[in-house]
């Protein structure tokens, strides 16, 4: 019982201790992305610092509640899918994407059951968050 706690207090502890610092996992994701987005999605991790390259294999009708998003699902190498919202409030939209395209992004992923969403995909106005963004046919969106 012992082992158990202890093994249960450093898991918290380690979860705690990279989410207070995303710079570790967002090292470990540029060399590894889609290893790091599955590790984030298996252990309900959040607010980590994520790039990637996946195929569209949905767009979604854009989102015009409050700050308005640009949204569609990836699929990346590992096979899980995510949920990009672009703010296209802040950055352009992508104009034309299509199922199938190819899409390289850069972003903060946030758990869900489904598989995760990729968001700040754009630049911060406020220079408070790491700016982020979308590449498609071989533009940047930011």
């Amino acid at each position: 019982m012992k082992k158990i706690l202890i093994v249960l207090a450093l898991s918290v502890a380690s979860v705690g201790f990279f989410q207070q610092n995303p710079d570790i996992i967002s090292a470990y994701a540029k060399q590894n992305s889609s290893q790091a987005i599955s590790h984030a999605y298996q252990n309900q991790l959040s607010d980590v610092q994520v790039k990637g390259t996946g195929r569209v294999s949905r767009v979604l009708p854009d989102d015009n509640k409050g700050s308005r998003h640009q949204k569609f699902i990836l699929r990346i190498a590992s096979g899980q899918t995510i949920l990009i919202a672009h703010n296209i409030d802040l950055a352009p939209r992508i104009p034309n994407i299509r199922r199938g395209d190819t899409v390289e992004f850069y972003g903060e992923y946030e758990w869900s059951e489904k598989g995760g969403v990729v968001h700040w995909t754009h630049h911060d106005p406020r220079g408070r968050h790491i700016g982020g963004w979308l590449k498609h046919n071989g533009r940047t969106y930011e």
